[in-house]
């Protein structure tokens, strides 16, 4: 049964021509073929039944600890930039595999309280923090103790998913842009079902290019990046509708990502993470025994770094409740 042969035969026949295709991908330890799955389907089985995308359901994407049900987080954020990616993927004739294997592992490495906890560990942490320079140790090094060896092109989108990177593949880029595709709309959508923002707050000549509701405005963004990608070398999403994405992500800063409703308990937030942070690398007695077992290859301040951006924003409350917090005293 060679089912991986046939997947593989029928992506030479059917994928674009810059489409990325499972016999040519590589990885750093050679191992042997699967017969049933290609490489990009093995890895993002990989990175599904990892332990960091389980973690992911209880990690912030904007709101920190909301008490809705319907607020996103960190996994949700992922299933949606892994949908709309494996849409534009399809439409292009691009490895929907390799697409959903990047779009699922992107934010494995984010830390607790989103963004915020992004930014206080970075300036803790001695050697500085990056989420996508995390997502990539995860999946290279912590997981199973000896990484997940994925293939370089999965490895390649995670880790050039933001910032001001091309990633090698086009697979690689439309994720990158989906992934801005998806935040920007699903927070508005998160920051008008919490009352941060009113409808009448919208900018309006971005609205009237983008469209009035999430549904509309990923759907004309979608378009765009089809219409603007078919049969070219690198994947866009338009002049147009760049500018106006861009121009909400900045009204989106201004109105949400700072300063905001949302943002209230941010400080505090920080100020867990700093302290955590601090009071295992004075106690290292208190980290677990796998992370324990790194200290001698990995250094202690690393060591500390990875069991912090690691916890969900409960475990890091349970964590400063038992390091910080009175404990009731019991009798003899």
């Amino acid at each position: 049964m060679l089912l991986r042969k046939e997947a593989e035969a029928w992506e030479e026949k059917l994928l674009c021509p810059g489409a990325a295709r499972s016999n040519d991908a590589g990885r750093a330890r050679p191992e042997a073929e699967c017969d049933v799955r290609t490489a990009f389907q093995r890895d993002r089985d990989r990175i599904i039944h990892s332990k960091a995308f389980r973690r992911l359901k209880h990690k912030t994407q904007v709101f920190i600890a909301p008490e809705g049900d319907h607020y996103r987080t960190r996994l949700t954020h992922t299933l949606e930039v892994c949908q709309i990616a494996r849409t534009v993927a399809r439409a292009l004739k691009l490895n929907e595999d390799l697409t959903e294997a990047i779009a699922l592992g992107h934010d494995l490495g984010h830390t607790p309280f989103g963004h915020a906890g992004e930014d206080i560990l970075d300036a803790t942490h001695a050697g500085g923090f990056k989420h996508n320079e995390q997502s990539l140790r995860v999946v290279d090094v912590l997981e199973r103790d000896k990484g997940l060896n994925l293939t370089e092109q999965v490895r390649d989108g995670i880790l050039h998913h933001t910032g001001p990177f091309v990633p090698a593949t086009l697979e690689g880029q439309l994720v990158k842009i989906c992934d801005r595709v998806a935040y920007i709309n699903h927070d508005i959508d998160d920051a008008l079902r919490a009352g941060i923002l009113n409808f009448s707050d919208m900018p309006v000549a971005e609205i009237r290019i983008l469209g009035e509701n999430s549904s509309v405005r990923i759907n004309r963004m979608v378009k765009a990046m089809i219409e603007n990608s078919w049969q070219k070398e690198a994947i866009t999403i338009g002049e147009e509708m760049t500018e106006a994405m861009n121009s909400l992500r900045d009204f989106m800063f201004r109105c949400v990502y700072i300063g905001s409703n949302a943002k209230r308990e941010e400080h505090r937030a920080r100020h867990v993470i700093e302290s955590v942070y601090n009071y295992l690398l004075a106690e290292p007695d208190f980290l677990p025994e796998d992370s324990k077992r790194r200290i001698e290859s990995e250094g202690l301040p690393q060591t500390v770094c990875d069991y912090v951006a690691g916890m969900t924003d409960r475990y890091i409350l349970a964590r400063y409740h038992e390091f910080f917090l009175p404990k009731p005293w019991k009798s003899a």
